[in-house]
């Protein structure tokens, strides 16, 4: 390998590709990473940092189960900075119909050994006081977390030893990255870990932008105790209509702030506000939680998450080219999901041992897409 750089060069250092330098070095691989941009300041800095099972399908729930479990593991060993903190979340039904979505999701957990709890209507309001009167309850996820995942990032990233190029990357293919500083590294093994953009990389990947919009607060400690979510959220967030949605999602954060979410919307290409999304977002909000309206808001951003057409992830190799694999496609779960993806990238290229099923999440299950394959 004396013509290589290393043996695996991994591009873009959001929270997805840190994961998978660090199990990849763990591996014993040498490890290059190349970031065009911050650390971790991607969709890793755009995304809420909530760690939770999820159970819209069995590769979903075995893909979220396993990586939260890792997180799990490596919180006594992560920096205060990353504001680990496992608060739980707390499922939000409305009415009866999304009670209905409440038992059936505390059924499949159930069976698949993960604690939840049912909660009915004053039961919701003792734990989260602060939320409108008369909703019909909820399910509560004790085991869930959250991170401050840009800094989560910056520590995989500094554990994993990996050399950084702080580089943009002009195309991969043929075990050769071109960075746009005019250098060519070369390796075996090149993973695709950016997000959103990967497709300019991988043309003819399956992959969509999706807009999202976050809005952060003053510090108000203690209003809130628990990721909160209104269950129909499931229904806006999957919907692959096309059309705008938003949904209502507050989350405590370690310093007193509130973080809000959150909006979908495809094909938005504009990074900036779009304050008519915006406001539809905040009054679904205040509908859930009336004190919002009292709330300052210090910063709105924006991000956009890499969606697949299955609401599942790319993960392993790519037909169109034997050097190239796959860490992207995550839309809203890719910091829960980042430590799993990385266990299956290292179990691809080193053998590393993984609990996970390989299948669900390989590139070639899109059939002909490979035929759009970019070739050097």
């Amino acid at each position: 390998m004396s013509d290589s750089d290393a043996d695996v060069i991994v591009v873009g250092a959001g929270i997805v590709g840190a994961a998978c330098a660090d199990a990849c070095a763990r591996a014993g691989l040498r490890v290059i990473v190349c970031e065009a941009a911050v650390i971790g300041g991607g969709a890793t800095a755009a995304g809420m940092g909530h760690l939770t099972v999820m159970d819209d399908s069995e590769a979903q729930f075995a893909l979220t189960h396993r990586s939260l479990g890792l997180w799990h593991a490596l919180a006594p060993a992560l920096p205060a900075a990353a504001e680990y903190t496992r608060c739980g979340t707390i499922w939000v039904a409305a009415d009866a119909e999304e009670m209905e979505a409440a038992e059936a999701k505390h059924r499949f957990c159930a069976a698949r050994g993960v604690v939840t709890e049912m909660l009915d209507g004053p039961a919701l309001a003792r734990h989260e006081p602060h939320l409108r009167p008369g909703l019909a309850g909820g399910v509560r996820v004790p085991g869930d977390a959250i991170c401050y995942s840009p800094a989560a990032a910056a520590w995989l990233l500094e554990r994993s030893g990996a050399r950084v190029r702080h580089t943009a990357v002009r195309a991969i293919g043929g075990g050769r990255v071109e960075c746009a500083d005019g250098a060519v590294l070369r390796a075996p093994a090149i993973v695709n870990a950016c997000g959103a953009d990967a497709a300019r990389l991988t043309p003819g990947l399956p992959i969509r932008p999706r807009k999202g919009h976050l809005v952060i607060t003053d510090r108000y400690p203690g209003l809130v105790r628990h990721e909160l979510v209104e269950l129909g959220y499931i229904k806006s967030a999957h919907s692959q209509d096309g059309g705008d949605s938003v949904a209502f999602n507050v989350q405590p954060r370690a310093t007193g702030q509130l973080l809000f979410g959150s909006s979908r919307q495809f094909d938005a290409r504009d990074a900036a506000v779009d304050h008519a999304i915006l406001a539809r977002m905040l009054r679904r909000c205040a509908a859930f939680m009336p004190a919002l309206d009292d709330l300052l808001a210090i910063r709105t951003w924006t991000g956009f998450r890499a969606a697949t057409p299955d609401s599942l992830p790319l993960i392993g190799p790519w037909p169109g080219d034997a050097s190239v694999w796959l860490a992207t496609g995550h839309e809203g779960l890719g910091i829960t999901t980042a430590l799993g993806t990385a266990e299956l990238i290292a179990h691809h290229l080193a053998g590393a041992p993984t609990g996970l099923p390989v299948a669900p999440y390989l590139p070639a299950r899109f059939e002909g897409v490979s035929g759009h394959a970019h070739h050097h």
